[in-house]
């Protein structure tokens, strides 16, 4: 067993600036786990905290059921992959991969041994007598992950590995790393400030904002319900549309458009209140007619993006994002209006930002099908973040 529990975990910095703020999170045993926030959000320092590279202020950090708070990096048999890979330059690739081996004195035979395996299994066979500096981006990334995975670790933390690619390669990657994290079976910790990296690869995620992590889930579960108006602005290649709304009894008024009220909403608001309306791009339709439930707007920008495109509306002084497809793409300064879909709506308390509705209540199973614990709920945040500030 190699899950990763993180109880009331405090990093605070002179100043009393806390990089993680009370934070309980549980990562299951073989479980790829992304990290995801802006930068500053205290990803890195959570990453850094588990591999014992940071001095917790407070707080208590279990993996496999045994408390390594207070041991050494050396002693917590785990590995990391940072962002510019720390390859020693003047090692061969064969010496870089084999390293963690001779730190634990292990034969040179039987070090080089594995290391040769592990390298042939990585596509590096060919490349074992060359240094660092005569590798390419995607080689070094194979080279820091076969030394990290050499020893076989019970968990391997990422430090945004792929940020160094390009886009060719990243996708290469992504697709690379998945494959051998499932092979090897080890608990991984992801940090990536990338949405797409983290919704296509983990088995689940944690949304982090300020030292604290704002919802746990799997990457489904994640985008299609956010649990609050900063997971919903976050997560995605495209922004959500948060348009300011107010109910009036069974409907709801956007942007001067009447709508229904969403059914698993109402009897939880009031005539009045002020809410956010919320709805991804994909799933508004654009239409060159009125349309009763459509919010109108003038064309403002129409952005390819390969296979769709990106319409920016003006809605009434606001921006109103529509993904067409192909071929379907209007002309700036055109009339529109958008239709969202009534089931992909969401609705948010515009006091707090905190999820209206049906959110899944705690110890309730993920509606995407995750088994995972994601630590204490937090009631706040629609009841699929964790408790992380107290």
């Amino acid at each position: 067993m190699a899950d990763i529990v993180l109880s009331e975990l405090v990093k605070e910095y002179p100043g009393g600036v806390r990089a993680l703020d009370a934070l309980d999170l549980t990562i299951e045993d073989g479980e790829f786990f992304a990290l995801l926030g802006p930068s500053g959000c205290g990803k890195t320092t959570l990453l850094r905290s588990i591999a014992g590279l940071e001095t917790v202020t407070s707080g208590r950090i279990e993996i496999g059921g045994k408390d390594v708070t207070a041991l050494q990096p050396g002693a917590r048999d785990l590995a990391m992959v940072f962002q510019d890979y720390a390859l020693f330059p003047h090692m061969t690739v064969r010496d870089n991969i084999a390293y963690p081996l001779k730190i634990k004195k292990v034969a040179k035979a039987e070090r080089h041994g594995t290391a040769d395996t592990t390298a042939e299994g990585l596509s590096l066979g060919g490349l074992l007598d060359r240094r660092p500096g005569q590798l390419s981006g995607g080689q070094q990334q194979r080279a820091a992950l076969a030394r990290a995975v050499a020893s076989r670790p019970r968990v391997l933390l990422l430090d945004e590995p792929l940020s160094n690619l390009d886009a060719r390669l990243r996708l290469e990657a992504r697709t690379f790393l998945k494959r051998l994290q499932r092979e090897l079976a080890v608990t991984t910790v992801f940090v990536t400030h990338d949405q797409a990296e983290a919704l296509a690869m983990s088995d689940r995620m944690a949304v982090m904002e300020a030292g604290r992590i704002r919802q746990v889930g799997t990457p489904s579960a994640v985008f299609h319900r956010p649990a609050s108006t900063f997971v919903a602005s976050f997560i995605g290649s495209t922004p959500t549309n948060l348009i300011d709304a107010v109910v009036d009894r069974d409907t709801l008024t956007v942007a001067g458009v009447s709508m229904p009220l969403p059914a698993d909403v109402r009897g939880q608001v009031r005539g009045g209140e002020q809410l956010v309306f919320a709805v991804r791009p994909e799933y508004l339709s654009l239409h060159a007619e009125a349309r009763p439930t459509g919010l109108p707007g003038t064309v403002a920008v129409v952005e390819n993006m390969g296979v769709s495109s990106l319409v920016s509306l003006d809605v009434a002084g606001s921006i109103v994002q529509v993904t067409v497809p192909e071929g379907a793409e209007p002309e700036p300064g055109a009339a529109g209006w958008a239709v969202p879909d009534p089931a992909r709506v969401l609705l948010y308390r515009r006091s707090d930002g905190q999820l209206v509705g049906s959110p899944v209540q705690p110890g309730a199973p993920d509606p995407a099908g995750s088994a995972g614990s994601a630590g204490s709920a937090d009631p706040a945040a629609g009841g699929t973040a964790v408790s992380a500030g107290r």
